[in-house]
């Protein structure tokens, strides 16, 4: 029952290679953010030169005014897609550790679980109700986690729909203020 240095340096080596895996997915993330950005940064760079320069050839007001607001909607279309790239990689991104932490809770109610029933075992007479009681709580915190992990996973798909509700709003709004001259 007695946990040995064996076992000790097993676990360290498996927690490390958790903070590895999740660390390498962090990096990956900041890499795609870095790489949204830049194309961002490359493709507003070129488009306002090459809208300065439409600016520039407008021979009338009407032009001009027109070359305007025909900008709202793509930007606001630009601006959408970027934010769900974004959203993309964060959600990615939580979806890892969130997929690394349930393991771990369940390997963790396991063992805790493993551990009651050797002391279940060897434990003196009379014990039987007291290991029954830590059970009863062991499979109370494990209901417990389950409807909060549940919770969680209902927020975010709540979250992602406001997200795209919002999103689908704000185009039809730029859209519509692009077509009125």
């Amino acid at each position: 029952m007695f946990i040995t240095a064996e076992q000790i340096t097993a676990s360290s080596k498996a927690n490390l290679e958790t903070v590895k895996g999740l660390s390498t997915k962090t990096f990956a993330g900041f890499e795609k953010l870095a790489e949204l950005n830049l194309a961002a940064a490359k493709a507003l760079l070129t488009e306002s030169f090459d809208y300065s320069y439409s600016l520039m050839d407008a021979k009338d007001a009407k032009k001009f005014i027109a070359l305007q607001t025909g900008l709202v909607a793509p930007m606001a279309e630009k601006a959408a897609a970027y934010g769900r790239h974004v959203y993309g990689i964060a959600v990615e991104a939580s979806a890892e550790y969130t997929k690394v932490f349930e393991g771990k809770a369940t390997e963790g109610q396991k063992a805790l679980g493993q551990v009651m029933d050797k002391i279940a075992k060897s434990g003196p007479a009379g014990t039987e109700s007291a290991v029954a009681v830590l059970k009863s709580a062991l499979a109370s915190s494990q209901n417990a986690i389950e409807s909060a992990q549940s919770a969680a996973k209902q927020a975010l798909a709540l979250a992602e729909s406001n997200v795209s509700a919002v999103t689908e709003k704000a185009l039809i709004a730029a859209a519509a203020v692009a077509v009125k001259p």
